[in-house]
């Protein structure tokens, strides 16, 4: 079957290429977090809060790539389960600012340290100038495809 000479050839797409390595980056992740209870969004949900304490539903789902409707259920479970605390009333305007709790940083240094194991793993064929190319190049683009939007 001929491939369509308008249709992306994906062996040489890079958005493809970047597709992939983030399915497989969530993948490996998901596995190193299984062990602790956690999937990738909770994880995210939760160092969010352990480096930006206070912020809204809406900030946390923006930052852990989810709709504020799936983050506000997490949140629910996250109070529930003793991970989070939210105030009954908002204290300004809407906005209810989430915090760890003590059981929510001890849970989340575990799973990041499963993480930081994935990171390492998925360079590792990498000298220490690649990975800074690396980064500085998906710096770009990300900037790139953000100023045009």
């Amino acid at each position: 079957m001929s491939q369509d000479s308008t249709g992306v050839d994906l062996e040489t797409s890079l958005g493809y290429l970047l597709k992939e390595a983030s399915s497989a980056l969530r993948a490996a992740m998901e596995e190193a977090l299984r062990p602790f209870g956690m999937n990738v969004t909770r994880y995210a949900c939760l160092e969010l809060l352990a480096q930006r304490p206070g912020l809204s539903n809406s900030e946390l789902a923006r930052g852990a790539f989810v709709t504020r409707q799936s983050m506000n259920v997490l949140l629910q479970a996250l109070e529930r389960e003793g991970y989070v605390t939210r105030p009954a009333e908002a204290p300004v305007g809407k906005i209810l600012p989430t915090r760890l709790t003590p059981l929510g940083r001890q849970s989340l240094e575990k799973a990041t340290a499963a993480v930081r194991s994935v990171e390492v793993r998925m360079l590792a064929g990498m000298t220490g100038p690649e990975q800074s190319e690396a980064f500085r190049l998906l710096q770009s683009m990300i900037r790139s495809l953000r100023d045009t939007a």
